[in-house]
């Protein structure tokens, strides 16, 4: 690798440390300054025994293009477990970051981010001086090569704040994603950058699903959370500077009545622990003074709601425990609740999962289910606990389709009589979701609500990617050649294979949508794919083995899963990799 010219000096280090005290936690920024050549930010979110650290490096010397790396040494009994976006190794206390094959030029002011988890005991002390190519970081330039570092270092202490908030953190904006810098998960993150190429993709903002009580404090036994709790979470936030951050609330009693890959640990009649045991706690956390300069945004409860209308008895997907569920109100009393508690803090916005095009577009479902929504929220007290609403989360529907919209006509024929479309009256998520806003502010909800969509897995890129409508004149030809979505039944929604990451998460994107989302984090399964025994309350569904010939609810078709799936919101490599190849916009 090619030194930093000898012009650049290496210059002592004085450092800018910003410490933020919480309960469990601290986040600390240190700034190696008064080098000549490079500049150092170190940021640490820390727990009792473990911590992740985040390493900003600026290149203030010539340009670099032989490949970088970044030494240090640990002044405790620090040791790295995890890495991402750089090589890291550890010998004793000393550690090297070397660049990732992807990135071996560091132009002149050019940064390079990389982290790590790391466990200590006692005090973590953060390291007093960092090297880019074995020259240290002192983060100025000197005037001539004559110029005489400054021998003394010099330490101050001011408080974190988050750049990209309002200047009143305590109002809520109408749209919390405008303007606002959202919060990288270090967990997925790693996950990610330990694949071929997830670099390209792990500095993008996901959701920290919160699906069973034990995720609110972090546990190290499951394989499909992370060890982080909700305080983590938020800590790691605030030391990233992240203006956002989206937890997802998901543990209902009797929670998706209608998936066994998902269902949950309460039982039915468990209403009463879901408030006291999982949203309590959830909202004395988010009500911490500490993140109130933080946008704190819960998408409620996914798939919950839409069940009553569309999986209870008279219908073709009818379930007992949707049946259940509808006659107890523990859905609705539930997510009002949920919507209650969350939706009284300043800094908190509230998204109700509304489902998706293939699962309510048709008139028998959509103006149903727009009303158990305003239900749920005429239950919290007010809508004004209800920010906007969010569709497709977790699931695989195309974001656009430009050549079979409902309105088209082959041969003369609506195109919505074929079998793909099947009568509904929306074919992708855009339309629909700007539709079903429309239905919900008529009904009764705030003129400014907001949708979401989720596009973490509705790209459909790849060769298999029309590029033109079909000249067929045969209505199912046309639709089958012209359709972005390529999933066999737009019932399918486990580990969908064929899939690509969609758009990436963008505020704003559309008109009544304020983001574009990736809710649920890429990579991570949809549910197994035959029954594996877990203790985490999740269940073996048929949609996911890719055997499965179907049911009712996917017009009885193949369900197009991948094979040999882990269980749900566990890594799941293989979706990982073809997410990222068949990804629209390509990477």
């Amino acid at each position: 690798m090619r030194p930093i010219p000898t012009r650049a000096r290496a210059l002592t280090a004085a450092a800018v440390v910003s410490v933020v005290a919480g309960a469990g936690a601290v986040a600390i920024s240190t700034e190696a300054s008064a080098a000549a050549g490079c500049r150092v930010d170190y940021a640490v979110n820390q727990w009792s025994t473990g911590f992740t650290g985040n390493v900003t490096v600026t290149n203030l010397g010539d340009p670099i293009s032989g490949g970088w790396n970044v030494t240090w040494a640990f002044p405790g009994n620090q040791t790295i477990t995890q890495g991402w976006s750089a090589t890291i190794t550890q010998s004793g206390q000393n550690v090297t970051a070397t660049n990732p094959s992807w990135s071996t030029s560091l132009g002149t002011n050019g940064t390079a981010n990389f982290g790590f988890n790391a466990n200590y005991s006692g005090t973590n002390t953060a390291p007093s001086s960092f090297k880019l190519n074995n020259v240290t970081c002192t983060g100025t330039v000197p005037t001539s090569p004559s110029s005489s570092p400054s021998t003394s270092p010099s330490t101050s202490v001011s408080p974190s704040t988050s750049p990209s908030t309002p200047t009143n953190p305590g109002t809520k904006v109408d749209n919390p994603y405008a303007g606002a810098k959202g919060y990288v998960n270090p967990e997925w993150k790693a996950k990610a950058d330990a694949e071929a190429g997830g670099s390209r993709v792990s500095n993008n903002p996901t959701a920290v699903w919160l699906d069973r009580i034990a995720a609110i404090e972090g546990t190290d036994d499951s394989s499909s959370n992370g060890s982080m709790g909700v305080r983590d979470h938020l800590d790691a936030a605030l030391a990233q500077g992240a203006g956002y951050i989206q937890f997802v609330i998901y543990n209902l009693p009797g929670r998706d009545c209608a998936a066994l890959a998902s269902n949950g640990e309460l039982g039915p009649t468990e209403l009463p622990r879901y408030k006291s045991a999982y949203i309590d706690p959830i909202a004395a956390i988010e009500n911490d003074a500490k993140y109130k300069s933080l946008r704190i945004i819960n998408v409620v409860e996914i798939d919950s709601l839409p069940n009553l209308v569309t999986n209870t008895s008279g219908q073709a997907g009818a379930t007992a425990m949707c049946d259940t569920m509808k006659a107890n109100g523990g859905y609705v009393q539930g997510v009002g609740y949920a919507l209650n508690k969350l939706g009284a803090i300043s800094n908190v916005y509230n998204y109700v999962d509304a489902a998706h095009h293939g699962w309510i577009g048709w008139d028998s479902n959509f103006g149903p289910t727009a009303d158990i929504m305003l239900q749920a929220a005429q239950a919290s007290g007010s809508v004004n606990n209800v920010t906007g609403f969010i569709t497709n989360t977790a699931n695989y529907s195309a974001l656009s389709e430009p050549w079979i919209q409902p309105s088209t006509t082959v041969g003369g024929q609506s195109i919505r009589q074929s079998k793909w479309i099947d009568w509904n009256q929306y074919s992708d998520e855009l339309t629909f979701a700007q539709a079903f806003r429309t239905k919900l502010v008529s009904i009764g909800f705030n003129s400014n609500i907001g949708m979401l969509i989720d596009t973490s897995r509705n790209g459909w890129g790849g060769s298999a990617r029309p590029t033109k409508a079909s000249t067929s004149t045969v209505i199912d030809t046309y639709v089958n050649e012209s359709r972005i979505d390529r999933r066999i039944h737009a019932g399918n929604w486990c580990n969908q294979s064929g899939a690509g990451l969609g758009e990436r998460p963008k505020a704003a994107p559309a008109t009544g949508i304020d983001a574009y989302v990736w809710v649920k984090p890429p990579g991570e399964s949809d549910g197994s794919s035959s029954l594996i025994p877990n203790d985490e309350g999740k269940g073996f569904d048929q949609m996911c083995d890719p055997t499965y010939t179907g049911n009712a609810r996917n017009g009885n078709s193949m369900s197009g899963a991948l094979p040999n799936a882990p269980i749900s919101g566990a890594w799941f490599s293989a979706q990982f990799q073809q997410l990222m190849a068949n990804a629209y916009p390509a990477l």
